[in-house]
């Protein structure tokens, strides 16, 4: 009688079994061993839930009514909206007189706000198209909502570049920012960095509104399917543009979905470049260096990301949403924070040695009356929000924590619109001329379109969550077990794992 074949420790056969007759047994049954417990990660849906509970959780938020906060929470949200347009209509028929800005201090609140939020909606590019590209399937249960606050972002930043140039109908006539052919021969400044923003801006609210109206498609389809009003049933199917789900259309939708990612990689990158150089190609201390693009870039995703955990946390509470916006996509989020975070901290000491090493007194003079000058307490907020409270995401502890991680998360808000007001502001109050030195101080218009702007934001996210899905059905689909071919809930036979 042959040996019995011996299963090697790495589950390889040693060689084949014969029975007495010498006929060919059945080959052994390999199973792979389940790696270590500290290598195993949380699946992406808990509970093991199906593909029915997943549509029904997600797509009922938007079928059912609202929770009964809803209603409260948009009021306010569109009053103060409201407050910021009769403030923006007082501004253009009065002048920018009632905003606090003086000599030097040409600018402050205004582009402050604009940078900051502009810095909001980088998140929504990043984690949509970068990680999509970077094949993190993570980004499943938070892309939808992220890209939608990029929207938003774009539509609160693009209020204030318009409105601080004071004319503002000269500012929206063709040919002053747009080139347009016009009877006047009127042509923008292409030299100009505001009109690199035009540019910039616009191209990344198109291409963010596509890349996230795509993505919607096959949702909206789900959605048209379980309507059971007309009305409803008629728009969702008229933005559906046909859906089927037919292998046709999965299969333009991934070409789509792919070259819309890729067009927006670059963006993440250029756009936030193009702001900072409003100030990084001027001559100002404080504001010509070098460091500037990649230390803006940083810092938005920074900000973004922190704004996306702000708003997630409580809507996965509120929501019940805990199985699909797990503790893992909020602890991903918190490294995403203190990798962006380390950077930005490290920004902000490189710019104090390239002011020593430089050897320019007014350089240097600038970054030291920003630490210990009349703007101090501005700046060692920064410093606070920014740099040190991101490192208490060392601790797993502290990252799985959902009340801290909120808090840190706004934090993270308030730290970075500190940094715009820091940079703008600390730069200009004190020019080369000590005849001419000033102290900026904000009116009440300024303060109240600021508020506002978020009055805007929260108002537009509140419409979004009530007649979208916030969570990508199809793709949160895509990355459960029944997906995979290879899974045995997935149709899989034997022992593979």
């Amino acid at each position: 009688m042959a040996k019995a074949a011996s299963i090697s420790a790495a589950g390889i056969p040693a060689q084949h079994a014969h029975d007495s007759h010498g006929t060919h047994a059945a080959p052994p049954k390999i199973v792979a061993a389940d790696p270590p417990k500290e290598l195993q990660r949380e699946p992406l849906v808990l509970n093991g839930h199906s593909f029915g509970w997943i549509t029904d959780a997600i797509a009922g938020i938007c079928e059912g009514r609202m929770p009964v906060w809803w209603w409260p929470a948009f009021i306010i949200s569109a009053g103060v909206m409201s407050m910021m347009a009769a403030l923006v209509a007082y501004l253009i028929s009065t002048g920018v007189g009632v905003w606090g800005l003086n000599n030097p201090a040409f600018w402050a609140w205004d582009i402050t706000n604009f940078v900051f939020w502009i810095g909001i909606g980088h998140a929504g590019t990043l984690i949509s198209a970068v990680l999509f590209l970077l094949r993190q399937k993570w980004r499943t249960s938070i892309n939808r909502a992220a890209e939608a606050m990029t929207l938003f972002a774009v539509a609160c930043a693009g209020i204030f570049p318009v409105v601080h140039t004071g004319r503002v109908w000269f500012a929206l006539m063709p040919g002053y920012l747009i080139p347009s052919p016009n009877a006047n021969y009127i042509w923008p400044q292409f030299r100009s960095p505001l009109l690199w923003d035009v540019f910039a801006v616009s191209t990344y609210g198109t291409v963010s509104l596509l890349f996230w109206y795509i993505g919607l498609i096959p949702d909206l389809a789900t959605l048209r399917d379980r309507a059971k009003n007309k009305v409803r049933g008629f728009f969702y199917g008229l933005f559906a543009l046909g859906w089927t789900g037919s292998n046709r259309h999965w299969s333009n939708y991934e070409k789509a979905y792919m070259i819309f990612a890729g067009i927006s990689t670059p963006l993440v990158l250029s756009v936030h470049s193009i702001v900072s150089f409003d100030f990084a190609v001027s001559q100002v201390p404080g504001w010509h260096t070098t460091i500037f693009p990649p230390y803006f870039v940083a810092g938005a995703i920074f900000s973004g990301v922190g704004m996306v955990l702000t708003l997630m946390i409580p809507m996965r509470t509120l929501f019940k949403l805990e199985d699909i916006i797990t503790t893992r996509h909020v602890e991903l989020m918190c490294k995403v924070i203190l990798a962006t975070g380390s950077i930005v901290g490290y920004a902000y000491g490189m710019e104090f040695f390239i002011a020593w090493y430089g050897g320019s007194p007014y350089e240097l003079y600038a970054f030291k009356n920003r630490a210990f000058g009349p703007y101090w307490w501005a700046y060692w907020t920064m410093i606070s929000c920014n740099v040190i409270s991101p490192h208490l995401f060392w601790f797993k502890a502290l990252r799985t924590n959902m009340v801290f991680v909120w808090i840190v998360s706004c934090f993270v808000n308030v730290g970075m619109w500190f940094e715009r007001f820091v940079i703008i502001v600390t730069s200009l109050h004190r020019d080369y001329l000590p005849a001419s030195w000033g102290y900026f101080t904000p009116t009440w218009v300024d303060v109240f379109t600021f508020v506002g702007s978020f009055g805007l934001f929260m108002t537009l996210f509140l419409l979004f969550i009530r007649f979208l899905p916030a969570i990508a059905i199809s793709e949160v689909k895509g990355v459960t077990p029944q997906a995979d071919p290879h899974h045995p809930l997935g149709g899989a036979k034997g022992g593979h794992h």
